[in-house]
Formats: structure tokens, sequence, C-alpha cells
């Protein structure tokens, strides 16, 4: 991904907006033709590394890809927002603010306990906060061994992560302040998120 240098996001700042944004694309490329799959990741770092694990469908022929391979990417999409050149002080094209960040790696195939495990760890992550949530032991066994059988689980070790914060870092206090208070009054989330994170990198303007 082309970062200019004052776009680049901080590694930290990279791996939370992943934590935050788990549902990501995996990409990865059979012979020729890239292949690609929406679905939810668990992202957890282990001394000093990052792993992503997940699963797809059994019948999903992405997961010929998936073994032993050191070529795999996953995008992670943040809040972002059109950003209209009526906002600026002086005259200025339109553009497109945006949090996002491409992860590489290396991709293996797991099953059995392992798969097992990662599966418990993702239904905490999701159910353990909820109101009669459903974690691993509330399930019926046969159900979950049948479910099992129609999914192929996977980890991935990251080995390279490149973040994007294009969020009009570039532009004067004053453009800065004007764009935050047009996105704060919109009606879209994800507006409010890209203003609310804007307020975050200049807190000063905004006291």
């Amino acid at each position: 991904m082309y970062i200019p240098k004052y776009y680049r996001m901080e590694h930290d700042k990279a791996v939370q907006l992943m934590k935050s944004n788990p549902f990501a694309l995996l990409i990865t490329v059979d012979g020729y033709r890239p292949l690609a799959t929406h679905i939810p990741l668990e992202i957890r770092e282990d001394e000093g590394k990052i792993y992503a694990t997940g699963h797809i469908a059994y019948g999903n022929m992405q997961k010929k890809t998936l073994e032993n391979n050191r070529e795999v990417l996953l995008v992670f999409q943040g809040p972002h927002a059109y950003i209209s050149s009526s906002w600026y002080e002086i005259e200025e094209v339109p553009t497109w603010d945006y949090l996002a960040v491409h992860a590489y790696g290396t991709a293996r195939v797991i099953s059995g306990d392992e798969l097992k495990s990662a599966l418990e760890t993702m239904l905490a992550h999701y159910e353990s906060h909820r109101e009669n949530g459903r974690l691993w032991d509330s399930f019926d066994l046969e159900l979950l061994e049948s479910e099992m059988k129609g999914i192929v689980g996977f980890e991935i070790e990251i080995t390279s992560i490149q973040g994007a914060a294009k969020m009009s870092q570039t532009h004067s206090d004053t453009d800065y302040k004007s764009i935050v208070g047009k996105l704060e009054k919109s009606n879209e989330q994800g507006e409010n998120q890209v203003a609310q994170w804007m307020r975050e990198q200049r807190k000063g303007l905004f006291t």
C-alpha cells in the first residue's frame, strides 16, 4: 500500500485498529487469480509476535491457498469519510479521509484441539459481555462437532504491517477545525467517528 510519510500510522495504533475492526478481508492468490473472503478474525499478541486466527467455510476454495502460504494479505478498514472542498478556507479539491491497515503474513491450517481453542476464544470475545452470552460449554457437543466439520480454521503469523491514517493532517488548524465541525453535524456514524479521531489528534483546537 502506498502511504506518504505524513500519513503513516504508528505500529501500535495499527495493531489497535486491527483489534478494533476485526472484520477483515483475507486475500490470497490461487495461481494467477486473487481470492478474497470477508471474515471476522481474532487478533492476539504473544511474545512479541502478532497472530490472526479465523475460519472459512469448507466449501470455500480459498482453503487450498492457506496451508503454509507466506503470501497472505489481511485488509482492515477503519472509519472513513468524504471531505468536501467547500469546507476549506482556500480553494482545494475534495478528498477522502480514512484509516486502513494492510497486514501481511504466513498462514497455516489449524484443526482439532487447536481449532476448538481458537473458536472458544472467539466466542468468549463476542459473547462473554452479553446478557445470557453463549459460550462454548453452553452448546451441545454434537452440534459443535458437526459445525466444525463445515469449516477450515487457520492461523496467520503477521510479518509486516502497513497502516495508513489519511486524516487531513496536512491542513491548517482552521481547515482542520472546519472539517471536524462539518463531520460532527452528519447523521452518518462513520463520519462522526472520523471527526472523533481527528479531535483526539489536535485536542488543543477544541478546548
